[in-house]
Parts: C-alpha cells; sequence; structure tokens
C-alpha cells in the first residue's frame, strides 16, 4: 500500500459529518495546523522575551509579555480542536511545529528590549496575515465557524501589534 493511500485510510478515521465539501476538510485543518504552529512559536518566543528582558522598563515589559503571551495560549487548544472537529489532523510534537511554523525562533544570548518590541511586533503582524489568508479560505468553503474564531483572533493580534508598536515608539514624548 503507498504511504499516500496508507495517510489518507489514517485520516478517514478522523473524519467527522459536517457538511463542508472534501476540499475544505482538507484546506481548513491543514491551515488550522500551520496557524497553531506559529502561534506555538510565538508564545515560546514571547515568554523567551518575558524571562530575559531587562532595562529601565522592565516591569512594563515583562508584564506586557506575559498578558500576551497568556492570550498566545489560549488560541491554542481551540485551534486545535477546530482542526479536529472537522476531522483534521493537528500537531503531535515540537517537531511538527518546528517544522510548519513561519516564523523564525530567537536564541540569542541577550536581545534588546527595542528589538524585543520590534520582533515580537513584526511576528504578530506576520501571524496576523496567515490569520486572514486562512480567513479568505474559509469563506471561500462557507466555514464561517472557523471564520469566526480567525475574527476574533485578528483583533487580538492587532491588539498585540498596537501595543508593541506603541510602546517601542522612540519620540519626544
Amino acid at each position: 500500500m503507498t504511504e499516500t493511500k496508507l495517510q489518507t485510510r489514517r485520516l478517514a478515521a478522523l473524519r467527522t459529518p459536517n457538511g463542508l465539501s472534501e476540499e475544505a476538510l482538507r484546506e481548513v485543518p491543514a491551515g488550522l495546523t500551520a496557524v497553531l504552529a506559529d502561534v506555538m512559536a510565538l508564545f515560546v518566543k514571547t515568554k523567551n522575551f518575558h524571562w530575559h528582558v531587562s532595562g529601565p522598563h522592565f516591569r512594563d515589559y515583562h508584564r506586557m509579555f506575559d498578558e500576551q503571551s497568556a492570550e498566545l495560549m489560549a488560541m491554542v487548544d481551540p485551534l486545535a480542536e477546530r482542526a479536529r472537529k472537522l476531522g483534521g489532523a493537528t500537531l503531535r510534537s515540537i517537531g511538527q511545529v518546528g517544522r510548519l511554523q513561519s516564523l523564525l525562533d530567537n536564541d540569542a544570548d541577550y536581545v534588546s528590549p527595542q528589538d524585543m518590541l520590534a520582533e515580537l511586533r513584526e511576528d504578530n503582524g506576520s501571524l496576523v496575515s496567515r490569520m486572514r489568508a486562512l480567513h479568505g479560505v474559509c469563506d471561500e468553503h462557507g466555514d464561517v465557524a472557523t471564520a469566526s474564531l480567525l475574527e476574533n483572533w485578528i483583533d487580538e493580534g492587532e491588539g498585540r501589534v498596537w501595543f508593541l508598536f506603541e510602546a517601542g515608539r522612540r519620540g519626544n514624548g
């Protein structure tokens, strides 16, 4: 039996009746799992910066990074469960997160607070873009439930971008 046939048979056992097309049942769970990989990668990076931030704004940045990491962690289970509810598979390992994530890790020994803010702002913006693209896929397939979840997370992501942008402003203020 070929690997493709074996994989199809294994996934068939996960199928859940829901009225969406076969194409939707392939594309949406795959998109959710890719977004989930980025959410998990961004969670770890945000926690890394939370643990390692220093400087005159330590308290503010430390708290903001903690709040933002909590928002990201709150997305994990609903993302994975939505993929499963559609009969798809989701993440099974940290290795799979590494293979699917589009955001880069940051293993540097030291990152300046300003660079932390900028990197998290860019990464959250990228996550928002990836969620918007998936929202478009959901719209094409009439998956209003997944689209609705994404809309709230897009709004939260835009909020994180805004806070990181404002915190990182350098100016006369």
